[in-house]
C-alpha cells in the first residue's frame, strides 16, 4: 500500500478518485481510509503565512517618508485585483532544454518531470527559445524541430507552455548553466562593425545583445535587427500556428540581456561586475553616440552630446562614490535629467517597436504577449537609485521609471513580466540599501494605473517556506495573472523541497486558502490513501523525475 500526504497531490494519479486528470478505472472501486492526523508543521505554517492578509510594506524607521515614490504611497492604500480563483503556476525549463545543436536534451527525465510537474498541479512551463539555435545555420534558415519535439511532449503531459523568443545571449550572467551565444553569423557581422554590440565608458563590448541604437539600421545581412527578430517570429507563429492559443498560452518577447527590457549594465562575465555594485551606462557604441549627439542638438546643447556622463564611476562602486549619483549629484542637474531621459527613452522605443511587431505578428492567434522588465532591488533606498538607472529605468526619488515602461505595454496588450516577488527588505545586507518589498509596491502600483497585467517570477532559486509564502502574499496583493518559477532542476525534486512547492502550488491555485481534502476523505484526516493496484506498483512521478535528471 501506499500513502501519500494531502500536501502533495497522490501520486497514485492514475488510480486517484479524485484526481481531475485522469479518469478513475471502471474495474477498480478506490478505497479510502481516514486516518485523523493533523498536517505537517511545515505546511501548517506555510498555509498560515499565505492565508493571512498581507501587511503594509513599509520602510523601516531610520528611511525617511520623501524616499517612496507617490505611487509606491498609492500602493499601501489599495489592494490587488479581486481574485480570479487562484494563480496559475508555471515552472521555467533548464536553459539547454534544446541545446546549441537544436536537439531536445534528456528527453527521458523531461518527460518524467512534465509528469510529476502535471500531477503537482502545476499549469505550465516555460522555454527560452534561441535565436542562436534555431537561426543557426544562416539568415532565414530556422531549425524548429527541437522546440516541436518539446510541444507534443508537454501536450502529452496536459501542460502549457510560455514561450520565450530569446534574442539574447545564455552565458555570464546569473543563474546561467551553459553557453549558447548567438547566431554564428550575427557574431560574424559584429566581428566586422563591433559597434552593433553595446559598449561602456571603456570601450568594453558586451555580445549579449545587438544594440538598440541600430534598431533601423540594415547592419545584419542587409536587414535591421527589428526585422531580423520580425522574420523570427513569424516563422515561429507559422511552424506552430495549430498550437497557438492552446499549448502555447504565452509568448514573451525577449526585449535585451537576460530576455529583459533594460541595458547590459551589469554583466557578471569576468568579474565584470559584483552585487551590490552601481553599474555603467551602455552608451559608447557609434549608433548610440550619434543618437545621443542629435538628442542634445535638438535640446540647444551640443556639448552634451559629444559622450555619456564623465562622473558616473564604474561598475563596482557604490553611489556616493561617484559624482553623478551621490546624493545631490549629476544625476539632479538639468544635464542629468537630459541625459537620463535620452537613455531611457531610447530603451522605451526599443521596447515600442519590438512589441508593435510582435502584436502584429501574434494578433489573433489567441497567445498572450509578455515582457520581462528587471528586478533592480539594490541601491532602491537612495535618491539616485543608481542601479536602475545604469539599467535603462529612470527611476529616482523624484522621477517614476516605471509608470512608462508600463503605458508601452499596454499599448500593445503585453503583460508586463517582473522579477523579485520572493524576496523581503529584511534578508537583504544592509549596505546595499535594498528594497525589493517597495519596489514590488512600485511596479505593482504603475502596472495597474495603467490597467496592464502583472505576472511574476522568483529572481533567485528558492525552496524555503519564507520564499513561497513572500510570494503567495505579493501574488494576492498584486493581482498576478500567472507566477513562473525559476527553475526546475533535480534540487526541486528533492524530499522536503518537492513537498514546500507542491503545497505552495495548491496555496496559489487556492488564492491562498486552504487546500480541499478529496472528496473520499469524510473525517477531514489530511491523509489521504489512494487506491493501490495490488498487481502493479507505481512509482511516485517526481522520484521518475529525480531519478531520470
Amino acid at each position: 500500500m501506499a500513502l501519500t500526504l494531502r500536501s502533495s497531490t497522490s501520486f497514485l494519479a492514475a488510480h486517484d478518485p479524485c484526481s481531475k486528470l485522469l479518469n478513475k478505472p471502471e474495474d477498480a472501486p478506490p478505497s479510502c481510509v481516514a486516518v485523523p492526523q493533523q498536517a505537517p508543521a511545515r505546511l501548517r505554517a506555510l498555509r498560515a503565512a499565505a492565508q493571512a492578509p498581507p501587511a503594509p510594506m513599509e520602510a523601516p524607521a531610520p528611511v525617511q517618508s520623501e524616499l517612496l515614490h507617490g505611487q509606491v504611497q498609492q500602493a499601501h492604500a489599495g489592494g490587488g485585483r479581486p481574485s480570479r480563483g487562484g494563480v496559475p503556476v508555471f515552472v521555467m525549463l533548464p536553459l539547454d532544454t534544446v541545446g546549441p545543436g537544436g536537439q531536445l536534451s534528456r528527453a527521458r527525465a523531461l518527460a518524467a518531470s512534465l509528469m510529476a510537474l502535471r500531477t503537482a498541479g502545476v499549469e505550465g512551463v516555460m522555454v527560452d527559445v534561441w535565436w542562436g539555435v534555431v537561426e543557426r545555420d544562416g539568415p532565414g534558415r530556422y531549425d524548429w524541430e527541437g522546440y516541436a519535439e518539446l510541444v507534443r511532449m508537454v501536450e502529452r503531459a496536459g501542460l502549457r507552455l510560455q514561450m520565450v523568443m530569446s534574442f539574447h545571449q545564455c552565458g555570464g550572467n546569473v543563474g546561467d548553466s551553459c553557453n549558447i551565444p548567438l547566431p554564428p553569423w550575427v557574431l560574424e557581422e559584429v566581428s566586422a562593425d563591433q559597434d552593433i554590440v553595446y559598449t561602456d565608458r571603456s570601450g568594453r563590448r558586451n555580445p549579449e545583445y545587438i544594440s538598440l541604437g541600430c534598431d533601423t539600421l540594415p547592419v545584419l545581412k542587409g536587414r535591421t535587427p527589428v526585422q531580423v527578430y520580425s522574420d523570427y517570429m513569424r516563422s515561429f507563429r507559422d511552424r506552430f500556428s495549430g498550437h497557438l492559443g492552446t499549448v502555447i498560452a504565452e509568448v514573451q518577447v525577449g526585449l535585451g540581456p537576460c530576455g529583459e527590457l533594460r541595458y547590459p549594465s551589469y554583466p557578471e562575465a569576468n568579474g565584470t561586475w559584483r552585487f551590490p555594485g552601481i553599474g555603467e551606462f551602455q552608451c559608447y557604441d557609434k549608433y548610440m553616440r550619434a543618437s545621443l549627439q542629435a538628442a542634445a542638438v535638438a535640446a540647444g546643447h551640443e556639448n552634451w552630446g559629444t559622450s555619456g556622463p564623465h562622473d558616473a564611476g564604474e561598475y563596482k562602486q557604490f553611489p556616493e562614490e561617484t559624482g553623478f549619483f551621490r546624493r545631490d549629484g549629476t544625476w539632479s542637474t538639468e544635464y542629468g535629467h537630459f541625459f537620463l531621459k535620452w537613455y531611457s527613452g531610447m530603451l522605451l522605443e526599443h521596447g515600442d517597436r519590438v512589441l508593435a511587431a510582435a502584436e502584429a505578428i501574434f494578433g489573433g492567434t489567441g497567445v498572450t504577449l509578455s515582457a520581462k522588465v528587471a528586478g533592480i532591488h539594490w541601491h532602491y533606498r537612495t535618491r539616485s537609485h543608481a542601479a536602475e538607472l545604469t539599467a535603462g529605468y529612470y527611476n529616482t526619488r523624484h522621477h517614476d521609471g516605471y509608470g512608462p515602461i508600463a503605458r508601452m505595454l499596454a499599448r500593445h496588450g503585453a503583460v508586463l513580466n517582473f522579477t523579485c516577488m520572493e524576496m523581503k527588505d529584511e534578508q537583504q545586507p544592509g549596505h546595499a540599501g535594498c528594497s525589493p518589498e517597495l519596489l514590488v509596491q512600485q511596479v505593482r502600483a504603475a502596472a495597474r494605473a495603467a490597467r496592464v497585467e502583472l505576472a511574476g517570477e522568483n529572481a533567485l532559486e528558492r525552496y524555503d517556506e519564507q520564499a513561497f509564502a513572500q510570494v503567495a502574499a505579493t501574488a494576492e496583493a498584486a493581482g498576478l495573472s500567472t507566477f513562473t518559477y525559476l527553475r526546475m532542476n533535480r534540487n526541486l525534486f528533492d524530499g522536503d523541497n518537492w513537498r514546500r512547492f507542491v503545497a505552495f502550488v495548491k496555496t496559489m491555485a487556492d488564492g491562498g486558502a486552504r487546500t480541499a481534502l478529496p472528496r473520499c476523505d469524510t473525517e477531514h484526516s489530511d491523509l489521504y490513501v489512494g487506491f493501490v493496484d495490488a498487481t502493479k506498483e507505481q512509482r511516485a512521478p517526481e522520484s521518475e523525475a529525480a531519478a531520470a535528471l
